[in-house]
């Protein structure tokens, strides 16, 4: 009897000290999805996980951490500030414009216990089309049918904001609401004729579509994208380089930071646990491995574009690591 009971507080001592931590990331087809169990992975540890530096996990002692399949950047930052989900990816021009209810969230209620964690990687804008479409500019979209992907995600957002750019608007499209595989699908049946993407290249729909069919990257520059870049401050020129996917060549587009960010209400000593988790040594490796875009999530970018204060627990382990003052 004293055995069971030994073994009873046991149990109840382990289910005590375990701690669940959910991430937003987006659709299972692109890159917030992959990363985000890659960081999961890495900030977790289990109880009754091998030590760290043994060949164990170096995350935070007792937490399981989960990806979570979500509708994208503007989903996560909802979920984060209705208390659905811990934490979770947004692009910094929509995390930005939600923080402060301007941009495209004028009107709408500030989410002021917004906060972040670390920059991550930068997304590119890829404007998807098939090789022979004619499609060569944004402005060729006018009267085509063209996936925005779903409201509620970034790249819905910022495919509005490219089309506005360049003097159109949604009206000027027979607009879809299509992700990743569905998106890709598609257009290699005819029943699109261009899909919006935001994400960092390679994103896995996109090589296998590109390995598939025959495809291109319509460029996004010119006036409008120049425009887009003096008007918001989050979007930079950038070029998504011959050999990201299959047949395709360098591609000028435009691109925007991709961010961490979880809730002010969050424990301090938890968040910072975490942050120091995500920037071990031993993450590091998982980091470099688990993804393309893991080698470029660094420490020494992790303030980079940052328009969101960053949570105590991060700030905290920022000002040890000597980044802040």
């Amino acid at each position: 009897m004293s055995a069971v009971l030994l073994a009873t507080v046991g149990v109840t001592a382990t289910a005590q000290e375990l701690k669940f931590f959910t991430i937003g990331t987006g659709g299972t087809a692109y890159t917030y999805y992959p990363v985000g169990g890659v960081i999961a992975n890495a900030i977790s540890k289990p109880p009754g996980s091998r030590e760290c530096g043994e060949g164990g996990s170096c995350g935070v002692e007792g937490l399981i951490a989960s990806a979570v399949s979500s509708r994208g950047s503007v989903d996560n930052v909802n979920a984060i500030n209705s208390g659905l989900r811990n934490s979770g990816f947004a692009q910094s021009d929509v995390a930005y414009w939600a923080y402060t209810g301007t941009g495209t969230m004028e009107g709408k209620e500030p989410a002021k216990d917004l906060r972040t964690i670390a920059a991550l990687f930068e997304e590119h804008i890829h404007l998807v089309a098939l090789a022979d479409s004619g499609i060569n500019s944004v402005a060729d979209l006018k009267g085509k049918r063209v996936s925005l992907d779903e409201p509620g995600s970034g790249t819905y957002v910022d495919a509005k904001l490219i089309l506005e750019a360049s003097g159109l608007s949604v009206d000027d499209v027979t607009a879809e609401a299509l992700k990743g595989g569905a998106a890709s699908e598609a257009l290699r049946n005819g029943k699109i004729d261009a899909f919006f993407v935001v994400a960092g290249f390679p994103t896995g729909s996109l090589v296998e579509l590109a390995s598939a069919a025959p495809i291109k990257l319509v460029p996004i520059e010119g006036e409008g994208a120049a425009a887009l870049v003096e008007k918001y401050g989050f979007f930079a020129a950038s070029d998504i380089p011959e050999g990201a996917y299959e047949g395709v060549a360098t591609t000028p587009t435009v691109a925007v930071g991709a961010q961490w960010f979880t809730s002010a209400n969050e424990d301090e000593e938890l968040i910072y646990n975490i942050t120091k988790a995500l920037w071990n040594e031993q993450s590091r490796k998982l980091l470099d491995v688990g993804h393309a875009k893991g080698k470029t999530i660094t420490l020494e970018t992790a303030l980079n574009g940052v328009g969101v204060p960053l949570h105590a627990g991060a700030e905290r382990f920022y000002k040890e690591a000597g980044l802040l003052k």
